[in-house]
């Protein structure tokens, strides 16, 4: 079996309108495609099984409870913010076949923490219980999450303002030149 990948796409995104944003940041042009879409691309090239977790809800741990309640017969989580349009496939497969002895497992790009966080089943009834505005961050700290190191600079590359979307554009076409 494999983690469920939940792709929080439920925010306001107030942050990206007060910053100059036309549009809710998830449907903004990133390229040649909407944030979301280059953020499934990836979920869909991964070949994990995935929710999309888009109904409006009052906080982040609001959003994963929902989620997590609708997939609870998945085998694990990988929880991943709509708004990381740069994470790579191969993150999200990585992260699903790390063993499940780790509870929650983090990824880093160069020491900072990013997304998709992993949950083992073991973690369900703690995450369909979440609410408000911390997300999952008490259970990370609580269960002493591992980290593993990535060259993914896409699992720690969130929009939340026209200047980071900026940013995004130039490093998805470095990205492009580049080949990888």
């Amino acid at each position: 079996m494999q983690p469920t990948v939940i792709v929080l796409a439920s925010g306001r995104g107030e942050r990206f309108l007060a910053s100059g944003g036309q549009t809710h940041k998830l449907q903004a042009l990133l390229l040649d495609n909407t944030v979301l879409e280059h953020t499934l691309a990836a979920v869909r090239a991964s070949g994990l099984p995935f929710h999309v977790e888009a109904a409006g809800h009052p906080g982040m741990g609001d959003s994963i409870a929902a989620a997590v309640r609708a997939t609870s017969e998945a085998d694990g989580w990988l929880i991943l913010p709509a708004d990381l349009p740069l994470v790579q496939a191969r993150t999200l497969q990585r992260m699903a076949q790390v063993d499940d002895a780790h509870r929650v497992v983090v990824p880093c790009f160069e020491g900072q923490g990013g997304h998709p966080v992993r949950f083992a089943a073991s973690c369900g009834p703690a995450l369909m219980n979440l609410k408000g505005n911390q997300g999952a961050a008490l259970i990370v700290k609580e269960l002493g999450a591992i980290k593993i190191e990535t060259y993914d600079f896409g699992c720690v590359t969130d929009i939340d303002t026209v200047q980071d979307l900026e940013r995004a554009k130039l490093l998805l076409l470095r990205r492009r030149e580049l080949g990888s």
